[in-house]
C-alpha cells in the first residue's frame, strides 16, 4: 500500500469513528427526550421479546434502506439486516426509539411495533439514508 492509499485509509476510518461517535451521542440526545414527538406518553417501540409475531424485513443494501416505506400492523416486529460491507446505525429521526449498535455486514436489528404512527429513521453514520415505517 503506497503512502497515498494510507492516508486515505487512515482518512476514511478517522471520518467513520468522528461520524460513529456523533450519531452515538445525538441518539442519545433525541432519546433522552420527554415522550416522542408524534404524540403520546409512553414509547411508542420496544426491544423484540423472545416470542414477537409477524416480522417484517428491511434490508440495508447499496447504501439504502430497502424498502424505503415500510407499512405494517401494530405488534410487528421489524428487523433491518446490513447487506453492505460498510457499517450502518439505525436512528429514529425523532428519538422515538432507542438506536441501534453500529451494524456490520449481516448483522441486524429489531424493533417491535406497538402503536401507530409513522416512524421516520435514518443511518446515523450515512444521515443521507432514510427510511419510514408506517404502523397501522
Amino acid at each position: 500500500m503506497n503512502a497515498q492509499h494510507r492516508r486515505q485509509a487512515v482518512t476514511r476510518r478517522r471520518l467513520m469513528h468522528d461520524a460513529l461517535a456523533a450519531a452515538l451521542l445525538v441518539s442519545g440526545a433525541l432519546t433522552a427526550r420527554a415522550g416522542p414527538a408524534h404524540g403520546g406518553s409512553a414509547a411508542p417501540a420496544r426491544r423484540v421479546a423472545a416470542n414477537a409475531p409477524p416480522t417484517k424485513a428491511v434490508d440495508i443494501r447499496n447504501f439504502a434502506f430497502v424498502p424505503a416505506q415500510t407499512t405494517v400492523a401494530v405488534g410487528t416486529r421489524v428487523v433491518w439486516t446490513n447487506r453492505d460491507d460498510e457499517a450502518h446505525l439505525v436512528a429514529s429521526s425523532d428519538g422515538a426509539f432507542k438506536a441501534s449498535p453500529a451494524m456490520d455486514t449481516d448483522d441486524t436489528f429489531a424493533m417491535v411495533f406497538d402503536r401507530p404512527g409513522t416512524y421516520a429513521y435514518f443511518c446515523a453514520i450515512h444521515p443521507m439514508m432514510r427510511g419510514t415505517i408506517v404502523v397501522r
